[in-house]
Formats: C-alpha cells, sequence, structure tokens
C-alpha cells in the first residue's frame, strides 16, 4: 500500500545521486521485481493515490505494467453495497434502497456501511424493530452535513437572514431548467459548521455539465447573497464557501473547459494529483493569467445580477416561501413547490421534489449541498441503469436479533 513511498519518480536535482536512501531503496525494489520466476505465478500488487509520482522504471512491463482504477461505485454498485449492508437488519415495507442508492452519488463503500449504522442506531433511539426510510434519509444526510445543533441561539434577525439565504439558493434553481431538483431546506443548524443548508438531489445521474449547466449552477450558488442584498439590503459572511466555489466553477469554466470567447479553445493549466483532488495549476503567462481572471470576474458579475433579477420577479414567492420556512424550520422540496404551484404544502408529505412534471425544468448538475457555512460537492458518475421491477425479496436470517425496544413497533417514518 502507498508504494509512491518508496517508487517515487527519482530526479537528481532533488536527491544525492546513488547515495540516497530512496532511491537505493526504489533500485532493490526493481531488482526483487525482475527476480521473480515467471512459472509460480507470484501477483504483487500496489496501490497509490499518486501515479503520476511514480517512477518510469516501475511501470515498464513486465513490472507494475497493469492499471486498475478502483473508482467510487456507480448507481449499481451503491445499491449491491447497501443490500449488504442491510442484510441483517430488518427494513420496514416503506424502504426504497433504490432512491437511497440515487441519492447517495459519490458516496464510497464505507459511507454507506456507516449510514446504515446510523439508521438503524435511529430506529432503536425512536423505539422501532425496523429501520424505515425516514431513518435512512436522516442518516444521509447526518454523513454528510453532522448532526443537528438544537442548543445554538441565533438571534430573530440572523434567521431571517438565513432563511432567505437559503430559499434564495433554491428559489433561483427552481427558476431554471438546467438547475437539479430540490429535497429539502434547513435553518437549523448542524455540526459540520452549517447554520443551514439546501440540500439538492439529482433525479438521473449525469457525467457531462453543458455551459448552460455551469452558469444555472453558478446562479444557484450565488443567490444566496443575492437574496441577502434584495431582501435584507446586507451582505453577510455566511456566503463564503458559496463564492469560494463559485469562483471555481467560473475559472474552470474559463481556463479548463474551453467555453469562453476570449481564450476559445486553449487550456490554461493542468489537473495536479486528479485521485487527491489536487486542483487545477495555471501554467500559463502572466498576461493570459491575468486576463482570465478578468473573464472570470465578468462571468460571475453577470450571474450574480441574473440571480438577483430572478428573485425580483419572483419576490412574493421568496417572501412566502421564506415566512413558511421560518416557521416550520425544515422543509422539503415537495412542499416548496406546492407554494410556488399555488398549493397548500401542508397537504405535502413527499420527501423530495422533482421537476419531471413542468417541461421547462431539467436535472444537470452533481448533486450539490449549498449553505451559508458549509458546502458539499458530491459528483456523479455514468451508470448504466438496473432493472428494478423484478427486483426479489431478500429473506431476513430467522435467528438474527432485533434492536431492544420499550415501545410498540412502529413502520410509519417519525
Amino acid at each position: 500500500d502507498e508504494i509512491d513511498t518508496i517508487g517515487k519518480s527519482r530526479d537528481a536535482s532533488k536527491f544525492g545521486g546513488g547515495n540516497d536512501e530512496r532511491e537505493q531503496t526504489l533500485n532493490q525494489l526493481l531488482a526483487e521485481l525482475d527476480g521473480f520466476d515467471p512459472g509460480k505465478g507470484v501477483i504483487v500488487l500496489g496501490a497509490t493515490n499518486r501515479p503520476e509520482v511514480l517512477d518510469k522504471a516501475l511501470l515498464r512491463p513486465g513490472r507494475f505494467d497493469r492499471r486498475i482504477t478502483v473508482d467510487r461505485p456507480n448507481l449499481a454498485g451503491r445499491l449491491a453495497t447497501l443490500q449488504v449492508h442491510t442484510r441483517n437488519i430488518k427494513l420496514a415495507e416503506d424502504v426504497n434502497l433504490e432512491k437511497i442508492a440515487q441519492a447517495t452519488a459519490g458516496c464510497v463503500g464505507a459511507d454507506l456501511a456507516n449510514l446504515v449504522n446510523e439508521a438503524a442506531l435511529r430506529a432503536v433511539r425512536k423505539g422501532r424493530r425496523a429501520v424505515n426510510q425516514d431513518d435512512l434519509l436522516v442518516s444521509f444526510e447526518l454523513v454528510i452535513a453532522g448532526s443537528e445543533k438544537k442548543g445554538t441561539i441565533i438571534t430573530e434577525e440572523e434567521k431571517r437572514i438565513i432563511a432567505y439565504h437559503e430559499v434564495g439558493h433554491a428559489l433561483v434553481a427552481a427558476k431554471q431548467k438546467n438547475a437539479q431538483p430540490v429535497s429539502k431546506i434547513t435553518i437549523v443548524p448542524h455540526t459540520q459548521g452549517a447554520l443551514g443548508y439546501t440540500l439538492h438531489l439529482p433525479e438521473e445521474e449525469k457525467f457531462l455539465m453543458s455551459k448552460e449547466d455551469i452558469l444555472a449552477e453558478i446562479r444557484t450558488l450565488l443567490a444566496g447573497r443575492s437574496s441577502e442584498e434584495v431582501v435584507c439590503n446586507t451582505m453577510t459572511s455566511g456566503a463564503a464557501n458559496d463564492i469560494e466555489r463559485a469562483t471555481e466553477m467560473a475559472r474552470n469554466l474559463v481556463a479548463r473547459f474551453g467555453m469562453c470567447d476570449e481564450f476559445d479553445m486553449m487550456a490554461l493549466g493542468s489537473v495536479q494529483s486528479q485521485y487527491l483532488d489536487g486542483g487545477y495549476s495555471m501554467t500559463c503567462a502572466q498576461e493570459t493569467y491575468a486576463a482570465a481572471d478578468r473573464e472570470t470576474i465578468k462571468i460571475l458579475r453577470q450571474c450574480h445580477e441574473e440571480a438577483k433579477q430572478i428573485l425580483r420577479e419572483n419576490r412574493e414567492l421568496l417572501d412566502k416561501i421564506a415566512a413558511y420556512l421560518l416557521k416550520k424550520e425544515t422543509i422539503t422540496g415537495q412542499e416548496m413547490m406546492a407554494i410556488i404551484e399555488g398549493r397548500d404544502p401542508e397537504t405535502v408529505d413527499n420527501y423530495g421534489a422533482s421537476k419531471s412534471s413542468q417541461p421547462a425544468f431539467r436535472p444537470s448538475v452533481p448533486e450539490t449541498i449549498e449553505a451559508p457555512a458549509k458546502h458539499i460537492n458530491i459528483v456523479s458518475e455514468p451508470v448504466p441503469m438496473p432493472d428494478f421491477d423484478e427486483k426479489p425479496e431478500e429473506k431476513k436470517p430467522e435467528d438474527t436479533p432485533e434492536p431492544p425496544t420499550d415501545s410498540p413497533a412502529e413502520d410509519k417514518p417519525e
């Protein structure tokens, strides 16, 4: 494991020639690899998150000449992982693992195991013998955003600003055809630094983003600050992470994706340590770098103004949704869509929102959680959709111990 520790590329400018201990270790490793008898069937495996730093001699044929990428599981992989981890857990009739698998795009196996464990603990704390769908959904949010900090004291004015901030994100997303649907809005503080957040869950996994998709995401990110300006006539530090993410996306649009008229198809940098999210390093001249900054600012300014314009045109809806959020503290995307469509949100009990019934709406960009103090981005990947129509029911072991409880079993979500 971590073979880059001893297999890092040799560089005469950094190491002290043949006397360097690291280089001697690498030379000995290469000699040992060449000494195996091919007839004995010995297979040598090495793992690393930084394949780009490995020495070229280590990757020659006969040594580590086959690369196997272990990536994050796709939809089918996440579903299979969830089925494994829920094998010995009693599930309520309302549990839909396909929806949980779709919501957890970007999660690895350890994340899913933690999610199922948290759901089981929540069911026990609630005095139920079975894990229901609400347990799994709440546990998903617990894994990515932390638990609720109900003891945090927030002034009424701050709560009002946070509510308009989050509703700004959600409303601008709902009014754009390239934005993804809103699943939940909350102004309850969480342990991972968020004073509130807006959760977006896509209706399908996508891996290509058009220029319109990126611009729609930037408008959504900047809509929180825009809402503060339009309604409260002020600016707060809560938009810091939103601005950081929007700037990154605008810079990628200019420097990486070739979507800027100023630079056409010119790449201005390169990705560093792609498996470790090392970011994008600019390799262009200083004058070009400055011009790219100007284009980035131009895109951000335009998206900022467009977000404010959307909020001004829908000020009445903004006020209604914010008032409802202040009353309930946490609302679902379906409740928000009910207000937008003129229906009574109190009659809605579905978790999540769907834009499929409205021709103007299209899900697009990867899942994103936006919050005044916290932003989490999860990237989806292309997957073949599994066939869920004829899913066999898994048999539960009869001798599986059930969680202790002091109250009757309940299968309904809390």
